[in-house]
């Protein structure tokens, strides 16, 4: 049996971390239903309290998530960061991180365009003749770029 899964990234402010993501690798902000979301208000299965606008649409507030564009209106996309509210805040190095490739680029160059993002240089590390950089997003989660 094939199993698919997604990625899912505590945070304080999901839509920010979303927005900062999706520019960092090309993807998309998954779009959300304003329709149905007033509609869940309307029949009383959720509350206002659960709902916020962010760049000036209503959302839920607890949740974001981002996809490849070319998945954006996939009904299961195969690729897919969920961000979503936790009130604990960010305390040891996380036990699992991601690794974002560069295709070619210069690491160099890509980390001082994060760093002027938001993102944080943490340390550079090597393996033979294999180079990568550790960095911090604006929440302080870890991703290396190679």
């Amino acid at each position: 049996m094939a199993l698919n899964i997604q990625v899912v990234v505590d945070c304080k402010n999901p839509h920010t971390l979303a927005d900062w993501w999706a520019e960092t690798l090309g993807w998309g902000v998954e779009p959300q239903d304003e329709g149905f979301i007033r509609s869940m208000l309307d029949q009383g299965y959720a509350t206002e309290e659960q709902t916020t606008k962010h760049n000036g649409k209503l959302v839920w507030k607890d949740g974001c998530a981002i996809r490849p564009p070319e998945e954006l209106e996939s009904r299961a996309p195969e690729r897919r960061i969920l961000f979503q509210t936790s009130p604990d805040g960010k305390t040891v190095k996380n036990r699992v991180h991601w690794d974002v490739r560069l295709d070619g680029r210069d690491k160099d160059e890509v980390r001082a365009e994060l760093e002027a993002r938001g993102a944080k240089h943490l340390w550079t590390a090597s393996q033979g003749p294999h180079e990568w950089h550790t960095m911090a997003d604006p929440e302080g989660n870890e991703f290396c770029i190679s």
